[in-house]
């Protein structure tokens, strides 16, 4: 009971903050589940599992919100990803990842840094790149994050919604709506099928408490996003970011 008690917190820490965000749930989720005794593979495989509650969530309170979604710019958004995650998957199976993570961490730190000190970022929509060549670089960049999604536990999310902003333009709320539904939900399913497919144990017995963490977590945090705007999620999207890239540096 005291493990459940403990996964449910955490989960619901992890959750909200990363639906407010836009990003980092596996900065608490999956050292959690490290420290509670699972291996690195089998532990992965879980948290990629239970964040897709965090989708589902987000999900069902951005769904009063349903009339600010481009449908079609979301499916490119969709499908770059998803292939991008299930490549990500079949890639961390192959190979350590100790140098990604130090990388991506590095870089992580960096965009914290950048948001911290970049005036007006993300508070207002100013559509861009809505071109052809736009879209294309856009969704090559979006399947290299789905890569990452799919490998590294932590930061994928932050680096999309930051992508959003900062190449098609949209604020900071909107960014983290996509974010949160679209990574959240899609590309973290087809990333948690795609890992356990490629032989990485669930550990089955922690997932009912995780989803119900993970909803509840991800439900909390995206209403949270809608009542404070763009300058707040701005603020928790800087502390995320550097938290997420110093856990990274640390693991």
């Amino acid at each position: 009971m005291l493990d459940q008690r403990i996964l449910l917190i955490a989960s619901f820490i992890a959750n909200a903050m990363s639906a407010f965000a836009g990003g980092g749930a596996g900065l608490v989720q999956f050292p959690v589940l490290i420290f509670m005794g699972l291996p690195f593979a089998t532990a992965l495989a879980t948290h990629k599992i239970a964040t897709v509650a965090l989708g589902i969530g987000a999900t069902l309170r951005n769904v009063k919100n349903a009339s600010e979604i481009d449908y079609k710019f979301a499916l490119l958004i969709l499908i770059s990803g998803v292939l991008g995650t299930i490549l990500g998957a079949y890639i961390i199976i192959q190979v350590p990842d100790k140098i990604a993570q130090t990388t991506l961490g590095l870089i992580t730190v960096g965009l914290g840094v950048y948001t911290f000190f970049k005036k007006g970022i993300g508070e207002t929509e100013t559509l861009k790149n809505r071109t052809k060549a736009g879209y294309v670089i856009g969704c090559i960049v979006l399947f290299l994050l789905g890569v990452f999604n799919g490998s590294i536990t932590s930061g994928s999310g932050l680096f999309v919604t930051i992508w959003l902003i900062l190449w098609f333009g949209l604020d900071y709320k909107k960014a983290v709506m996509y974010t949160m539904t679209l990574v959240g939900f899609f590309w973290n399913l087809s990333g948690a099928l795609a890992i356990t497919a490629f032989g990485s144990p669930i550990h089955w017995p922690w997932i009912p408490v995780l989803l119900i963490g993970s909803i509840a977590g991800g439900y909390a945090g995206a209403h949270l996003g809608h009542l404070k705007g763009n300058t707040w999620i701005k603020y928790g999207f800087t502390f995320v970011t550097l938290l997420s890239g110093i856990a990274l540096l640390l693991k």
